[in-house]
């Protein structure tokens, strides 16, 4: 049980296995809102859009989460750009075949898209510089501090006399 567990977790930590679970989210909200649609509620056609870029969103915030309890930073990194750049094309593309919009036809998306990525991109830079501050820290070899001989005045003693 607890073999199973871990390798659960393990997977959760890679960047390929959770660009293809928040993927399959993108399918089913869109899956949603298409027989949401046929029922007669008159969804956005711009739903797609919409799913697209805020699950890519949640991609963005989790996957840097995540990157503090990476193994190899770096090896990290490059996984999870490349599972981002593959999101982000795959859910636009499955988002224009269900809507029949381009990103340009779907108005402010495209800006969206643009600062999602951009944000992304902060986000994991802040991760990365947060796990190295760490990594530094848990490295240095603090030394206690220096004792004072008992029987020498202090600094502040000396400047009162």
């Amino acid at each position: 049980m607890e073999q199973s567990k871990r390798t659960f977790t393990d997977r959760v930590g890679n960047p390929i296995f959770q660009a293809a679970l928040v993927f399959a989210g993108v399918l089913v909200t869109i899956a949603m809102g298409a027989i949401l649609n046929s029922s007669g509620l008159g969804m956005s056609d711009r739903w797609p859009w919409m799913c697209a870029t805020s699950f890519m969103l949640f991609f963005a915030m989790f996957n840097s989460v995540f990157a503090l309890a990476s193994k190899t930073l770096s090896k990290y990194w490059g996984r999870s750009i490349y599972s981002f750049l593959g999101l982000a094309f795959i859910s636009g593309l499955m988002a224009y075949l269900s809507s029949g919009l381009s990103i340009n036809e779907a108005g402010s998306y495209r800006w969206i898209y643009i600062v999602v990525t951009i944000g992304y991109m902060i986000f994991l830079g802040m991760a990365t510089m947060m796990r190295t501050i760490v990594d530094f820290a848990q490295k240095e070899e603090w030394s206690s501090p220096k004792r004072r001989d008992q029987n020498r005045p202090s600094e502040r003693d000396r400047h009162i006399k």
